[in-house]
């Protein structure tokens, strides 16, 4: 990660935007003070793809491959008290 002055970033800002498309990682500092980060497009820094996670064997991959798909509704009558409704479905 380099770092850039605001004003340099100024003067040659084709040139830093294509160092950054490259890959390159660029902090923007004003009077020394990191204030911002111009960088490739893609997943931001600190923010890792599932399928990078699973590879690292940080997370576990879901069992179920698709889509969710939620439970069908359960007719219940409105007269009741809903801890006895819950009573009944379980």
């Amino acid at each position: 990660m380099s770092e850039i002055g605001i004003r340099q970033l100024r003067i040659d800002v084709a040139t830093n935007v294509r160092r950054a498309g490259a890959g390159e990682h660029l902090v923007v500092t004003i009077g020394g003070r990191p204030v911002a980060q111009l960088g490739p497009l893609g997943a931001p820094e600190g923010q890792a793809r599932l399928s990078d996670l699973i590879a690292r064997g940080l997370v576990v991959a879901p069992r179920r491959a698709g889509t969710l798909r939620p439970n069908d509704p359960v007719p219940v009558r409105a007269a009741n008290r809903i801890d006895r409704l819950l009573r009944e479905i379980r």
